[in-house]
């Protein structure tokens, strides 16, 4: 691990307009079609480097979780568009039904993730994976089957957390792929501390960020982002059932081969609803200094912040990201 010391005033409570970004665009796949058919086509339309062997992460939840992305999407969208995929997990850091291997397996049973194999990736322990340019890390402990994978297909339930200000794709893999023991605590605690969640806010954001750029940069272009913003409270699905209650509207499924421009995405859509349709998500992603993520995954050069948005509802259309949420009724509440 690196000892470089942090950058101040990196501004993570504040989100950027989309006017003030620079750089290229990338383009960002969108439907409002909150179903089973609406995954699957939102796939579709990045899925042309997914192929080999298939690893699909996505957050399974704490037993009886009420909002994780429905089963029977996933379900559907195994059967018909990837029969050989594995969905793939690590253990938990924190005490509860997934901080082992045996009680994470229970879990996956109660919570009817049986359709498909699943493989706890750090199963067998840990396997260090190179950071490319980073401030904290030169290497990241992942579970070590994620290298038995040729591709990544990142499907995440877009939502709030309470350490993270959001969970998108990028946190997804950047504390999901990093296994129970040796690498979410690398990214969670300094080193010899005895408070397992010391480190916070923008420094955690970052932690976190490099994480997900060894996963990213480890496919290279084999890997693709599918975020589902349904049931978005501002509790992760590892709080299970004592998550907070869904306040914030349902918006649609979006889908891109760039990771930063999905999630940037996402937040922009949250932050171009009403106020009051707003207030509780943005406050968590607010005073969190979780949009700390975007701007530290742009410094590290994992994406563009600025993005085509593509409307996939009305034959291709550009939805300008400032009007997006205008065009936004979802299919399914």
């Amino acid at each position: 691990m690196s000892e470089k010391n942090p950058r101040p005033g990196t501004g993570g409570e504040r989100r950027v307009p989309y006017g003030d970004r620079t750089g290229n665009e990338s383009i960002v796949y969108f439907t409002r079609d909150l179903s089973a058919s609406g995954l699957r086509r939102a796939y579709e339309q990045v899925s042309a480097h997914i192929g080999g062997r298939v690893a699909v992460k996505l957050h399974t939840g704490e037993q009886h979780g009420p909002n994780i992305i429905p089963r029977p999407w996933v379900a559907e969208l195994l059967e018909s568009d990837l029969p050989d995929a594995t969905i793939v997990e690590t253990n938990s850091y924190y005490a509860g039904d997934r901080d082992s291997t045996e009680k994470h397996r229970r879990t996956l049973e109660v919570n009817g993730w049986t359709f498909a194999p699943v493989d706890i990736m750090d199963e067998e322990g840990a396997a260090p994976f190179p950071v490319e340019g980073g401030k904290w890390f030169d290497e990241v402990h992942m579970g070590s089957h994620l290298a038995d994978y040729d591709s990544l297909l990142v499907l995440t339930h877009f939502k709030g957390h309470t350490k993270g200000g959001f969970g998108g794709s990028a946190k997804n893999i950047g504390i999901g792929c990093a296994d129970g023991k040796i690498g979410k605590r690398e990214i969670h605690t300094t080193p010899g501390s005895d408070d397992m969640w010391d480190i916070s806010n923008e420094e955690f954001m970052e932690r976190m960020m490099e994480s997900a750029k060894a996963v990213c940069d480890h496919f290279g272009d084999k890997i693709a982002f599918v975020n589902v913003m349904r049931n978005m409270s501002v509790s992760c699905d590892c709080e299970g059932t004592a998550a907070e209650p869904v306040v914030t509207p349902n918006v649609g499924i979006l889908a891109s081969t760039d990771i930063l421009a999905i999630d940037q995405a996402c937040v922009d859509l949250v932050y171009a609803m009403g106020e009051e349709d707003r207030y509780a998500l943005v406050e968590r992603m607010e005073t969190r200094h979780g949009l700390r993520q975007l701007s530290y995954m742009k410094e590290l050069g994992m994406g563009n912040w600025r993005y085509v948005l593509v409307d996939l509802d009305n034959g291709g259309a550009r939805i300008l990201p400032e009007d997006a949420v205008a065009h936004v009724t979802p299919f399914e509440g």
